[in-house]
């Protein structure tokens, strides 16, 4: 049986993630945070491990290697309100890259991620109120 082609190229998930990233560092919430989670010489190597991830997630290639939920947990500052325009900024982002279903699909597949991490960083049900 013949493996169908990946929905997503290298060059696509290239631009996906190098255009949405430039747009959260350039967010007034957004940018302050990242900042300081990646500093200012760590960007290639999470550029690098972004690409990783959504070729992981698009195209099940298995590049991606890490933990997610417990990098997101070391992040100072990062709240569940951020999520939010951290996803309208990357629904905007797929709109303006990609054809309608191929955006909806890849925006379907960052909300679940976003209620993944969100789970694994905040909810902690044994926590005293």
């Amino acid at each position: 049986m013949a493996v169908p082609p990946p929905q997503f190229t290298d060059a696509e998930i290239d631009t996906l993630v190098e255009t949405f990233y430039a747009r959260v560092r350039r967010h007034h919430r957004l940018g302050p945070i990242f900042e300081e989670a990646i500093g200012p010489d760590g960007w290639p190597a999470h550029m690098a491990t972004l690409k990783d991830f959504w070729s992981s997630v698009l195209n099940t290639t298995g590049r991606y290697k890490g933990q997610p939920v417990a990098v997101h947990q070391k992040i100072p500052h990062l709240t569940e309100g951020l999520f939010m325009p951290w996803l309208n900024l990357f629904h905007q982002t797929c709109v303006e890259l990609f054809d309608a279903p191929r955006a909806a699909l890849v925006g379907q597949k960052a909300e679940r991620i976003a209620r993944s991490l969100k789970l694994g960083v905040f909810f902690k049900p044994d926590a005293v109120a």
